[in-house]
């Protein structure tokens, strides 16, 4: 397509702002789930389910085009991930049965996935001079910080608007639709070869990334792992075991988790990586441990204080991982590594979530979560004595 494209500071801003929006859409349905969950009676197990198929759709996206935007463009797969994201909002529009949210959740899969990939790579190549060394943490917190968002936003507009099962889906398409209309304005940073041809993505990581990837995917599971409970059930945990049933208050938790960290990894951008990882690790075993003691004791406050500390920890080790794979990455191999690392952390976000759904069947929803956090605590701690044994070699 030829016409006018923007300047390199604005079709930046244009990747990072579309990026942010499409990751709201993905957390949206959260605050939303208790809802659902009445008015089409489904177990916490299903709803784990339902919020599984999204990750689901992340996975098939990022095997099957996880590289595509190496070959095809940046701006190609960004308006087919935003299309993505347009038709799950419009789904929502009209879910009345629970496949229907299924399909919704697949939708918002298929475009977290195209953006995962596409987007991040494409926010380090628009980056203007002077945001150069901050685009990788910009890429990042634009992705934790939409995850962030959506329940907020959708959680306020539950408790304080009208229609609360469409008003959030019907402004998110509206949104979806301006973003697209700016990407068409962005220009393209990939050489496209002629004649190239689409092909699925075989997982791969260059030989010289290896050692990085292994350890910054350990964290970045237990990271993940852990944002899977709070955006799949934490209403329930909220409601059921702390007795505050707000839409509100149950998108203020998982947005305290997520904003905390989107904030750290903007204001972590100058520490060390290696240094960075290891505070990480140590932040998210910290954060984790208070989060499962919050809810054997039914402590609020420390529920909070769980969701700041993990959330800081989680932001510090995800962004120093991703800053490393994506700048060590040659450039026509970069979507594909960053793809081939969001591989591992979506299926942290779905599997361990669906075992949480169909445990709290048998054991209940208070053993299970801290049963739960103590895992994720310990895989948490195993990554950070990787860390620490490579250092003393």
């Amino acid at each position: 397509m030829s016409g006018p494209r923007l300047g390199p500071a604005p079709a930046f801003f244009c990747v990072v702002l579309s990026f942010t929006v499409v990751m709201v859409g993905t957390t949206m349905p959260t605050p939303i789930y208790p809802l659902y969950e009445h008015r089409l009676g489904f177990s916490t197990l299903v709803q784990t389910v339902v919020f599984a198929v999204y990750a689901v759709g992340v996975l098939a996206t990022l095997l099957l085009c996880g590289r595509w935007s190496d070959v095809v463009g940046r701006r190609p797969m960004l308006l087919a991930g935003l299309g993505a994201a347009l038709a799950s909002s419009l789904v929502f529009l009209g879910a009345d049965r629970v496949w229907v949210l299924l399909v919704g959740r697949f939708l918002s899969g298929v475009s977290a996935g195209v953006f995962l990939g596409a987007a991040t790579a494409a926010v380090i190549e628009a980056a203007p001079p002077r945001w150069s060394r901050r685009a990788a943490p910009v890429a990042t917190a634009a992705n934790i910080g939409g995850l962030g968002l959506g329940p907020l936003l959708a959680g306020l507009a539950v408790r304080y608007l009208p229609a609360p099962l469409r008003l959030s889906f019907a402004v998110h398409a509206g949104c979806v639709v301006v973003c697209a209309a700016l990407v068409l304005l962005v220009p393209e940073t990939v050489d496209v070869a002629p004649g190239a041809r689409l092909r699925p993505q075989r997982p791969s990581v260059p030989a010289g990334l290896r050692g990085t990837f292994v350890t910054s995917a350990t964290a970045g599971f237990a990271g993940f792992a852990l944002l899977g409970l709070f955006t799949a059930v934490s209403p329930q945990v909220v409601a059921h075991v702390f007795g505050r049933s707000s839409a509100a208050v149950a998108g203020l938790v998982v947005f305290l988790l997520l904003g905390a960290s989107a904030a750290v990894q903007l204001g972590s951008r100058r520490l060390p990586g290696r240094g960075a990882l290891v505070g990480g690790c140590a932040l998210l075993v910290a954060g984790v441990l208070l989060v499962g003691v919050s809810v054997e004791v039914a402590s609020f406050p420390l529920l909070v204080a769980g969701a700041v500390v993990a959330g800081a920890g989680q932001g510090m080790s995800f962004t120093k991982a991703l800053g490393a794979l994506s700048t060590g990455a040659a450039p026509e191999r970069r979507a594909g590594v960053t793809s081939s690392y969001f591989l591992v952390l979506y299926v942290a976000l779905a599997v361990p979530v669906v075992a949480l759904g169909a445990a709290t069947q048998a054991w209940g929803l208070v053993t299970t979560t801290f049963a739960f956090s103590v895992a994720v605590a310990a895989l948490c701690a195993a990554a950070l004595l990787r860390l620490l044994r490579s250092r003393e070699r």
